[in-house]
Parts: C-alpha cells; sequence; structure tokens
C-alpha cells in the first residue's frame, strides 16, 4: 500500500491518517536523516509493523513523501 506522508518538523509527535494520506509531527530535526529514521520508527509503531516493511520511494529530502508499505 502507497501512502503520501506531509511531515511537520519540531512538532509534538502526533499521527493524522486520512485514507492514503498522512501527516505526522516529528520531534527531530531534518539533519542526517534523523526526521526520516523517526517518521519509520512512528509509523511501525502506528501500523504495528516491522521498520523493514516501510520503505521511502520519493522525497527523501522534502517534507512531502511517497511511502510503500510492504
Amino acid at each position: 500500500m502507497k501512502y503520501s506522508i506531509f511531515v511537520k518538523f519540531n512538532s509534538s509527535g502526533k499521527i493524522q491518517v486520512n485514507t492514503n494520506e498522512i501527516t505526522i509531527a516529528l520531534k527531530s530535526k531534518p539533519e542526517c536523516g534523523k526526521a526520516n529514521r523517526e517518521m519509520i520508527e512512528k509509523l511501525a509503531e502506528y501500523f504495528r509493523i516491522s521498520k523493514d516493511r516501510i520503505h521511502i520511494i520519493s522525497g527523501l529530502a522534502s517534507n512531502k513523501k511517497l511511502i510503500e508499505i510492504s
């Protein structure tokens, strides 16, 4: 399943899911992949799956991402 992600940085850490669109607020700054790692951890916890099943398809250095959960 593919999801469009909108990331808010330096925020409270909440996740809001609307069909195939997810807004996620991260505490980490977008430096050296820290925010991407936190995003994957939070999504894995939210969906109760392994972090290995979440792949960033596009938007690695952007606040708008496309991910795939296998």
